[in-house]
């Protein structure tokens, strides 16, 4: 009776590590099927954002600066709008427009024939003065038409910029501040749309999540998915808090960011430290995605220092637009 009691509670326990086994299989395909449909997603996404994007180049469009102004741009007819009208002029003699001056200011121009052009003084900014010395046929005396010219979008270290508004990470904040008085952290997705080949993130998304003083999972991603369907988002990267922490980038972090690195280059990491008033932009380095790709670590473990595995962010810009936050908890 005794051994055939000891057999029971060896097969019940085999089956037992059988179920297990079975469920955690059925776990990471059920992960492996949603990271495929978040990538699959993503390369749509992206794919549709660039054809948007080409259309828009081929359409006229007004320059853009990198804080979100633009030139003024006033037709001959509606001087009286003109603030600087009544101002004192300075003449400027035409100057030759030569191929060397284009390349160097990275523009294309197409300028009317004029001997004279009279630019009212203080109506371009002080870091594009040098535009109206060498191009001085670029006169607001013009209509648009006259003239067309493009500022190619800066890349730094071979990234296209990522574009940020000033109040994110205050409206961010704004929503963690219950979690954030629990010592308890709170992550969002930070989701924006291509334009003029950069990034303009214009939505933060707080999915439905489960959260402690150290870590944050997203839940139901689908419910993510369809809102970004919706709005016609991409993925351009996500942001948490560390409410008793300073901002950096934990090893749990890295491995997070490097899935949405591997998707997008350009994708940031963005950490709040609401107790250190401190925020911090990062991405990781190319020996941090080596790294982390070569680890098969779990939680919180130990990674190499030197060289550094994440570094803060050079291909942003912060600009004065307003984020649109979408709460899904």
């Amino acid at each position: 009776t005794q051994a055939m009691a000891v057999d029971m509670c060896g097969e019940q326990m085999q089956k037992l590590c059988l179920l297990e086994e079975e469920r955690q299989r059925v776990a990471l395909l059920r992960k492996m099927q949603i990271e495929s449909e978040q990538f699959r997603y993503f390369e749509d996404q992206l794919r549709r954002q660039e054809l948007a994007s080409r259309r828009d180049e081929a359409a006229p469009k007004v320059p853009e600066l990198s804080d979100g102004s633009c030139f003024s741009q006033t037709q001959r007819n509606h001087k009286r709008l003109d603030p600087n009208h009544n101002k004192p002029a300075t003449l400027i003699p035409k100057m030759p427009v030569t191929l060397t001056a284009v390349q160097s200011l990275r523009m294309s121009v197409v300028v009317p024939p004029t001997q004279f052009v009279f630019l009212p003084e203080k109506i371009w900014p002080k870091k594009f003065s040098v535009l109206a010395v060498c191009f001085p046929h670029l006169g607001m005396n013009f209509h648009p038409s006259y003239y067309t010219y493009s500022l190619d979008c800066q890349r730094v270290e071979g990234l296209r910029r990522v574009l940020i508004p000033r109040d994110l990470t205050y409206r961010f904040l704004l929503l963690a501040e219950s979690n954030t008085a629990r010592g308890i952290e709170t992550c969002g997705v930070l989701c924006g749309k291509l334009a003029h080949n950069e990034f303009v993130l214009t939505h933060v998304i707080i999915p439905k999540q489960s959260a402690g003083p150290d870590y944050c999972d997203m839940e139901n991603v689908e419910e993510l998915f369809i809102c970004q369907d919706h709005h016609n988002l991409l993925t351009l990267g996500w942001i948490h808090t560390h409410p008793t922490q300073t901002a950096f980038l934990s090893s749990v972090d890295l491995h997070t960011h490097s899935s949405y690195q591997l998707m997008l280059p350009e994708a940031i990491a963005i950490v709040c430290a609401p107790k250190h008033n401190d925020t911090g932009v990062f991405r990781l380095t190319s020996t941090g995605m080596k790294d982390v790709a070569g680890c098969r670590l779990k939680g919180f473990h130990p990674h190499s220092k030197d060289p550094p595995l994440f570094s803060i962010c050079k291909h942003i810009v912060v600009k004065d637009s307003k984020t649109s936050v979408l709460d899904l908890r």
